[in-house]
């Protein structure tokens, strides 16, 4: 009952909080709806770009991977920070110039509307049939299983996800469709320090149980166990081999953290480049500390579990039951639930975004006001929420979804991420080409990953069977070596999508070239320490590698 009403205590806390900071925001209008009303400062914008990336499945699924390989699914978390530093120095400057509201905005300046309208529908789709619905699934699973919501009010465990599913996505929606993208942020931030202090605990006592109470001597212990886990280099055959980080790793991260509606969104809201610019570098650098959260637990528990758990994704829900002290339990799924709600209001604030700017107010009503853009945006938000509500109990296994996520992203994420790049390096590049280099590229990705390397690896698979060998680790070996990682393969069909892009510029360019022109909406002079801060942020990653290398 405690963990219960501390749960509670610290959700309503954090909703009167965003309350009282949003009164004054005019959300009646696109900019103080979509964007806070241009006024996001740096703290704000790195406590959301965080809170906005964590939730149930990266938390639980990174640590089974951290829990299964090691050291090297830390590559996720230390990129994260380089390619932050990227979108800093390189991308949002030219965001913030030309005023931008939603990423596909640009492409409508730089080729047409029609690649703007089908960049929009693509990531909208990615949004409501695949993140919105593992959100909220994983989020339930882990909110009914740290309360025993079946226990709790007497139901099946179907009807205790159904009930922790409607909650999440009943709650997520008021701060996302009502209280607009400065609701979501101060409510992220707050939960940004709730899961900060939170996170740390896990591991902190995870080492304090397998040290006899000194955290130090866990530390220790864990290290000379498995001395080959703490390897920062992946070798084939796991989730990241050393060689990814290098292709297909980099570019899934410059995506993310540098064109991804719902992440990017924080920082077009900043008042100004440089407090975007800092948000962004700060975020960077916590980025660096993720590993202590999102790895290091799941390492842990190798050790306290003995490698012996039925599923790694059981790895991180375990250890917390394991090692935390019963009154914290309720404070930390206050901060859980945090997570998950931000993830799914975040997604959600920047699916009615995409759909209010960018197909509403373009394709169905040319006249709307801004006040009516608002007012349907939200109707689809509802509706959204409303479908991924219905779809999310359809989910049969949250826990594998993780690798499969990143997968499935790669359909719409390189596609978006290659015209992006070639719509800001040149100037004659035609809209053809980019409406080619999308469907293109996710018609080869899909071709590639779900149909030519499947076939190519299960007959691997069978020869190898065949052949006696039954060692899982030697299995994932033959299945590494049958077809090229999926980072790999992104990687290629980035090169080959500039390249066809390139020569259509070539042979059929632009009657004009392309310049970017400055809208005058905010300040675009620049953090005066950008450069300086971003190169020591890159340095501490390599020399993160480098000592952790083997």
């Amino acid at each position: 009952m405690i963990g219960i009403l501390s749960f509670l205590g610290f959700t309503v806390l954090v909703a009167i909080i965003a309350y009282f900071a949003t009164r004054t925001t005019d959300e009646k209008s696109s900019d103080g709806y979509f964007l806070g009303g241009r006024s996001l400062t740096a703290g704000v914008i790195a406590g959301s770009l965080l809170l906005t990336n964590l939730s149930t499945e990266q938390i639980v699924g990174l640590n089974g991977s951290a829990y299964k390989d090691g050291l090297s699914v830390m590559a996720w978390e230390t990129l994260a920070a380089m390619a932050m530093v990227v979108t800093a120095i390189f991308l949002l400057p030219r965001y913030l110039k030309g005023g931008l509201t939603t990423i596909p905005q640009f492409l409508a300046k730089r080729f047409d509307i029609a690649t703007k309208t089908i960049t929009s529908g693509l990531f909208l789709t990615g949004y409501v049939i695949v993140l919105l619905p593992v959100i909220l699934y994983s989020g339930s699973v882990a909110i009914s299983g740290m309360f025993d919501v079946p226990e709790l009010l007497n139901v099946s465990d179907g009807t205790a996800l159904v009930i922790c599913i409607w909650g999440i996505g009943i709650i997520g929606s008021i701060y996302a469709v009502f209280g607009g993208l400065k609701a979501v942020a101060v409510s992220d931030s707050i939960n940004a320090i709730g899961l900060i202090v939170g996170g740390l605990l896990i591991p902190l006592f995870g080492l304090i149980a397998i040290g006899d109470g000194n955290a130090i001597d866990g530390l220790k212990v864990l290290v000379d166990a498995n001395p080959e886990r703490f390897d920062s280099t992946g070798e084939p055959g796991q989730e990241v081999p050393f060689s990814t980080i290098f292709t297909g790793m980099m570019l899934v991260q410059l995506f993310y953290w540098g064109t991804n509606q719902q992440i990017i969104q924080r920082a077009l809201g900043a008042k100004n480049l440089a407090e975007g610019q800092k948000g962004l570098l700060l975020a960077s650098f916590l980025k660096i500390l993720g590993p202590i959260i999102l790895v290091l637990p799941g390492m842990i528990a190798y050790y306290y579990f003995e490698g012996g758990l039925e599923s790694s994704d059981l790895a991180y829900p375990e250890l917390v039951r394991a090692v935390l002290p019963k009154p914290l339990v309720g404070f930390f799924a206050a901060v859980l639930f945090g997570a998950i709600l931000s993830s799914f209001n975040s997604v959600l604030n920047s699916s009615v975004t995409l759909f209010g700017i960018d197909i509403y107010k373009q394709h169905i009503n040319k006249e709307a006001s801004e006040a009516t853009v608002v007012k349907y945006g939200k109707i689809f938000g509802i509706c959204l929420a409303l479908a991924a509500m219905f779809i999310a109990p359809l989910i049969a296994d949250a826990g594998s979804l993780f690798n499969y996520l990143q997968e499935i992203n790669g359909i719409y994420s390189i596609p978006i991420f290659t015209i992006i790049v070639v719509g800001y390096l040149t100037k004659r590049v035609p809209a053809i080409a980019a409406k080619i280099g999308i469907f293109s590229g996710s018609i080869l990705y899909i071709i590639s990953q779900f149909w030519l390397g499947p076939k190519l690896v299960g007959e691997a698979l069978e020869s190898a069977k065949a052949a006696g060998i039954s060692d899982a680790s030697e299995l994932r070996l033959v299945e590494a070596e049958a077809y090229p990682h999926y980072l790999h393969v992104m990687a290629i069909l980035f090169v080959s999508n500039i390249i066809i892009m390139l020569i259509i510029g070539k042979f059929y360019p632009r009657k004009e070239p392309f310049e970017l022109e400055y809208t005058k909406q905010v300040s675009i002079e620049p953090y005066k320490y950008v450069k300086h801060v971003g190169l020591a942020i890159c340095v501490i990653v390599v020399g993160i590698y480098i000592y952790f290398a083997k």
